[in-house]
């Protein structure tokens, strides 16, 4: 079986989503990871939390498909165009997650913007990008996902949910959950007044301390 362990690691990733709250039921999401040219993605018609691993399609680059029991998910048309992109541009991206949950679909429908009101923001390239809405499995979507990703890690998708990036799938779910968690923490600011954004200085400086770690840079230096 080709790719065997991608498999298997896109079944507990799904599952991993399927059990995380807010989520969607059913089809809650796509999956994909990339190894070389080829590409393993989550069918169409099967619940996250029932997937197996032959069931997931392998596909290539340039979207056939070269083994799996079960058709692609119409959203695999997104993922290959963002991981097409990601190999021409030498970003190093193995894996792409994207999750229908209760706060970044709330967020997909109201703004343009997810503006940066926390400093882990930082870690996904500031403000996110929320995409024209545009149905599904369409070139058009792929097209502004790819577009909303430029110099970011993560986007929404409106009235679809979250999408992100990661070096592998384990660093791909964690920023979905930093997405998904952004996308709350803005909501129930809302509630209160309007949250105060972090300005593009700030989050520079942020970015700058990130390389040092937890201490920032040495005051002796």
């Amino acid at each position: 079986m080709l790719l065997e362990q991608e498999r298997r690691d896109v079944c507990l990733t799904a599952r991993s989503i399927a059990r995380h709250p807010g989520t969607a039921p059913g089809e809650a999401g796509t999956i994909s990871v990339r190894s070389g040219d080829l590409v393993v993605v989550t069918p169409h018609g099967i619940p996250l939390e029932q997937l197996g691993p032959g069931d997931c399609p392998v596909m290539s680059l340039d979207d056939r498909v070269l083994e799996g029991r079960r058709d692609p998910a119409a959203e695999a048309t997104l993922h290959l165009a963002v991981h097409r992109d990601a190999a021409e541009h030498g970003r190093d991206v193995g894996a792409v997650v994207n999750a229908f949950t209760t706060d970044t679909v709330a967020v997909s429908t109201v703004l343009v913007e997810l503006p940066p009101i926390h400093h882990r923001a930082a870690g996904l390239g500031g403000a996110v990008a929320v995409t024209p809405y545009a149905p599904y499995g369409t070139g058009d979507i792929s097209d502004q996902a790819v577009k909303a990703l430029k110099g970011r890690d993560a986007a929404l998708l409106a009235g679809h949910g979250g999408l992100a990036l990661g070096r592998n799938l384990e660093h791909a779910l964690e920023n979905l959950r930093l997405l998904d968690w952004l996308s709350g923490t803005y909501l129930r600011a809302r509630q209160v007044g309007e949250p105060r954004v972090l300005s593009e200085e700030e989050l520079a400086e942020i970015r700058h301390r990130d390389t040092y770690g937890w201490a920032g840079p040495d005051p002796f230096l």
